[in-house]
């Protein structure tokens, strides 16, 4: 059976994956890779690749520290971390 340490670590590890797996996906396919097939889309008057690759990404990246920091409040309050 695992320990309330390791269980918690497994928890924060897919949450840090699920993270990057989000900020790939915006930053290097929405941003790079798909650009060409994004700019057929319109968004705030801009070509989406366009935004994506200029504010998309960083605007993720910012929702996803949010988001983490949400997330992990809920773990370790779940698995009785203190904060100091």
């Amino acid at each position: 059976m695992k320990s309330d340490k390791q269980t918690y670590w497994n928890a924060n590890i897919r949450l840090i994956i699920g993270c990057l797996l989000v900020w790939f996906t915006t930053s290097l396919l929405f941003g790079i890779v798909l650009v060409e097939l994004l700019n057929h889309v319109k968004f705030g008057g801009y070509r989406l690749g366009f935004w994506f690759a200029q504010q998309g990404s960083i605007c993720t990246f910012v929702g996803i520290i949010f988001f983490y920091a949400w997330r992990m409040n809920i773990i370790d309050r779940k698995f009785g971390v203190q904060d100091d």
